[in-house]
């Protein structure tokens, strides 16, 4: 019995520090992105942007792992501030083609420095960075595998 107790301390979970650091991480960056005016979110989905520069809500939508109705605010907000434009198809009006606006792109060279800050932050070097990010990822493509079967 008390072997199947150990199983539930919190130094035996994988989930709480990932979700410590998740937060952790967030509140940095926002701290961060604060004097540019942009959420944590909003910064997630220009660095999108400026690696695709034009896609659709859809897309975006799969790539982010955000539900269009979270995404759809995110989106209006980004192009207010002129950062992004968005455009009906002539082919299909139901299509929202999305594109990176001048002002979007040089945002990109105001915000470089955030990358830096963050790296520094977390006082781990680019290998072990490197490292982190496959084990994430391996950790939720099997956990979407398995919700999938």
């Amino acid at each position: 019995m008390q072997e199947t107790k150990d199983k539930l301390r919190l130094k035996d979970q994988l989930c709480f520090p990932i979700y410590l650091c998740a937060k952790e991480l967030t509140r940095k960056y926002s701290e961060l992105l604060e004097e540019y005016n942009l959420t944590y979110t909003q910064y997630i989905v220009m660095m999108y942007f400026w690696e695709i520069r034009s896609s659709n809500v859809k897309e975006v939508s799969e790539t982010l792992m955000l539900d269009p109705s979270t995404l759809t605010p995110l989106l209006k907000k980004l192009e207010a501030k002129g950062y992004l434009r968005r455009t009906r198809s002539s082919a299909d009006e139901r299509n929202l083609s999305i594109t990176l606006t001048e002002e979007g792109t040089a945002l990109e060279e105001k915000v470089l420095c955030i990358h830096d800050k963050m790296c520094e932050s977390t006082g781990i070097g680019s290998d072990e960075r490197k490292q982190l990010y496959e084990l994430i990822y391996r950790i939720l493509t099997n956990l979407n595998r398995s919700q999938e079967e």
